[in-house]
């Protein structure tokens, strides 16, 4: 009996190849975009959930400042971790991370830059599923000269040799033995380290031996004194049914009681599950393009199953007394349906071989392009999963009504050609089309209003200039020298301005809540972005003074500072010139303000910052440059660094490189966009193309009574186009609302946007339109020019 069905669904297929084709290729190609975004989505949501003890992991952050400068800090202090796992009882273990940064790590004659590279405690091995496959788990780091790398970092140094015990170099001189490697972290971890030093080395170096850690009123003799310093990315293991409301409030008591004049400081528990998608207050973290996306895939899938649909009951006048003389010959109802069920099922596997087929091939060039390191290995039982259930509800989707339908003609009206196209056949396959439709342009006019912020981004005045400006972090025996290094660039051709700062100006993230100030309300609790400069940094980056002069370079300005304008606001300061003010323990006056200025991303507003004179303490250069010699200015810029760092690979970068890589995930967002968009419309007209073929097929009778009456051309097209461009309209009416609604919803994620034009809506629609008139034409100008009498002699 399936051999049978499968027999008669084959040649059914076979000898309607024109529709079947364009059945398998609207399926095809929506399967394997559809599929694409899924896996896309589904590595998304997979992040951090590797960890077996995941549901019990919480990220501790707090909130700092109130009203314009709240913010939510990632970083916390010291201490509460320490409080926290021998105070709480609700917390098993703690582990804190402080991010190093870049640095060169050297084997004999290997030597290369890593920027993977942390402090830790030892239970970062017990709490996180980071497993040591060479050391000891119990006693990661033997003594604070230990480090544990990963497999990649193993690999790279020492080929096939055992690299524990091993010595190597990290940074400018310190020495370290491997003690430990582990499995690279899985490409869908928040957290992602190569090179891991002991938390303790850090705590000797900054605070028992060094003499600058002071909180204003002494030295601070180790990091679980520390209540000043917001370095550490604690996370906590805590017992299963814990009341995480309650630990945050036990938290926000041990900071307060040990340090109350930063009261409030209220604390958050984020879930590690939740830790890639959303912020630590639990808004959109990038959940709401993971959401965007999940809709896309489903739009895309449901315009493909449309095709299906709408070329089914289409055709099913064609096949009504096929239908009729089966049941005639008795076929029951059950059977017929059967039978198309087979029909359609046998359509999909075909498209489904060929849309995984397709994946496999384009799958590195998807992974490139959209930043994953997908797979689709057999053995990801995951992703096979959501393949799977995608097919089986698309396949459903596509199948079960034109089988009804199909299988419901009732025989002698069939025959007779009594059948009528009511609401399940004409009526339903435009609502189809409008919504097939609707779904391309909505997907169109996003594309080009994240283009169109894209472009605002790139054209807006950051209120600096970082044209043909390069940058790089100078090795403290270069920093040292920097005066020579200066004066030695400044005789390069192509090199117009030198200066340093303390940090990267692009995406410059860290903050201060240490400070005081004339007038400071009690409980304040205002942060600031500090910025360590020296006296060449506002000239340098053409940043204007408001009020108040720039510094200097004598030695009074170390105990200067200049402000920005949102500090003065935020501040609630009238007259800022010759205010007194506190930054850590640096005491001085106000002597400058300077005009607002983007130092982070466009998602962000401009934040208080204050600018320190400390050019000993900066160690990051800029190299202003021409555009035609910035290859000499790179190269004496090396030259340099050879002189000083002979050992270590030079590297630097543009700060336009720089800052557009701060919206890379809008920017592959676009681009995504456009295919998806392009796809979309493809796939809509593929399927208008089979529905025009249709209607001129089923109307030929009338174009040929009609040529013969005198109908021109033109009259002819019209008739077969307009009841499609009529569709067409209705769906560029659907589709303008809700679109604005969704890119409305998107741009809110931007402090600084383009407006959205209602000429762009215009254009999405007058582009749909045209697209689908070009293809109704193909098939329009075809039946009108057919010749009537061959037309009325086969009819």
């Amino acid at each position: 009996m399936i051999r049978n069905y499968l027999k008669t669904a084959w040649r059914n297929i076979t000898n309607n190849r024109f529709y079947s084709a364009i059945n398998v290729i609207g399926l095809t190609v929506g399967l394997v975009v559809g599929l694409f975004i899924l896996l896309w989505v589904q590595d998304e949501l997979s992040f951090d959930r590797f960890n077996k003890q995941a549901k019990n992991i919480y990220k501790i952050g707090i909130v700092g400042g109130s009203g314009p400068t709240r913010q939510i800090f990632s970083g916390i202090i010291a201490p509460v971790a320490t409080f926290a796992k021998n105070e709480l009882p609700a917390v098993v273990n703690a582990v804190r991370i402080k991010r190093l940064g870049e640095a060169p790590l050297r084997y004999k004659d290997n030597i290369f830059i890593e920027d993977h590279i942390a402090f830790t405690d030892p239970s970062y091995f017990s709490v996180f599923d980071f497993n040591l496959v060479k050391g000891d788990a119990a006693k990661p780091f033997p003594d604070n000269n230990s480090i544990v790398i990963a497999r990649s970092v193993a690999d790279k140094f020492f080929g096939k040799e055992d690299p524990i015990g091993k010595a190597v170099i990290l940074g400018d001189n310190q020495n370290f033995r491997v003690s430990g490697v582990i499995n690279d972290t899985p490409a869908n971890s928040s957290i992602d380290y190569k090179i891991l030093l002991p938390l303790s080395l850090y705590n000797q170096m900054n605070y028992v031996k060094s003499a600058t850690s002071y909180n204003g009123t002494g030295r601070i003799p180790s990091m679980d004194a520390d209540w000043i310093s917001f370095n550490y990315e604690t996370f906590l293991l805590l017992r299963p049914g814990t009341d995480v409301r309650q630990l945050e409030k036990q938290l926000q008591r041990i900071h307060e009681t040990n340090k109350p004049d930063d009261a409030p400081v209220p604390y958050l528990a984020q879930p590690i599950l939740k830790m890639h998608l959303y912020k630590p207050d639990g808004e959109d973290g990038g959940i709401g393009t993971v959401k965007t996306f999940a809709i896309v895939a489903m739009l895309i899938l449901t315009i493909a199953c449309i095709n299906y649909v709408n070329l089914s009951t289409a055709r099913s006048m064609l096949r009504a007394k096929e239908v009729s003389m089966r049941k005639i010959i008795g076929a029951s109802r059950v059977q017929l349906f059967i039978q198309f069920m087979a029909e359609t099922a046998l359509l999909y596997l075909i498209a489904t071989v060929l849309a995984i087929t397709v994946m496999y091939l384009l799958l590195p060039a998807y992974n490139s392009f959209s930043g994953k390191q997908l797979t689709l290995s057999i053995a990801n039982y995951s992703i096979w999963m959501w393949i799977l259930i995608t097919l089986v509800i698309t396949l459903a989707a596509s199948s079960i009504y034109p089988a009804l339908l199909l299988s419901s003609f009732e025989p002698l009206k069939a025959l007779k050609g009594k059948i009528a196209a009511g609401f399940g056949t004409a009526s339903f396959r435009k609502i189809l089309v409008v919504v097939q439709f609707a779904a391309s342009i909505v997907l169109i006019i996003g594309t080009v209003i994240i283009g169109s912020q894209l472009d605002f981004i790139r054209k807006k005045n950051l209120g600096y200039d970082k044209q043909n400006v390069f940058t790089f972090g100078m090795r403290d025996s270069m920093r040292k020298h920097y005066d020579a290094v200066k004066a030695e660039l400044l005789k390069q051709p192509g090199v117009l301005a030198v200066t340093r700062s303390g940090d990267d100006i692009i995406d410059y993230n860290n903050w201060t809540g240490d400070n005081d100030w004339d007038g400071k309300p009690a409980n304040s609790n205002l942060f600031f972005h500090p910025m360590l400069t020296d006296k060449d940094f506002v000239n340098f980056f053409k940043i204007k003074m408001v009020l108040g002069k720039d510094f200097s370079g004598d030695p009074a300005d170390y105990k200067h500072f200049i402000v920005n304008e949102a500090a003065v606001k935020a501040m609630n300061l009238k007259d800022p010139i010759g205010k007194n003010m506190r930054i850590w323990t640096i005491h001085g006056t106000i002597t400058g303000v300077m005009k607002d200025f983007n130092f982070t991303s466009m998602h962000k507003k401009i934040e208080p910052a204050v600018f320190i004179y400390a050019p000993k303490s900066s160690w990051r250069i800029y190299i202003k440059t021409t555009g035609q010699d910035a290859h000499q200015a790179v190269a004496a810029a090396q030259n340099i660094w050879g002189q000083y760092s002979h050992q270590i690979p030079f590297s630097y970068a543009f700060l336009d490189e720089t800052f557009n890589n701060l919206y890379k995930t809008e920017q592959q967002t676009g681009s995504l966009f456009n295919i998806f968009a392009a796809i979309a419309i493809c796939i809509s007209c593929l399927g208008l193309f089979g529905l025009a073929t249709y209607s001129a097929q089923v109307k030929t009778r009338e174009i040929g009574i009609r040529k013969v009456l005198g109908a021109s051309v033109m009259g002819i097209i019209r008739l077969l186009a307009t009841e499609f461009m009529l569709l067409i309209f209705v769906s560029i009416f659907i589709a303008a609302p809700v679109a604005w609604y969704a890119m409305n919803r998107w741009l809110q994620d931007f402090a600084y946007k383009t407006q959205i034009n209602w000429w762009v809506f215009i254009a999405a629609g007058g582009f749909a339109t045209l697209i689908a008139l070009a293809t109704i034409s193909v098939q329009s100008v075809k039946a009108a020019l057919r010749n009537p009498v061959k037309s009325l002699r086969s009819e």
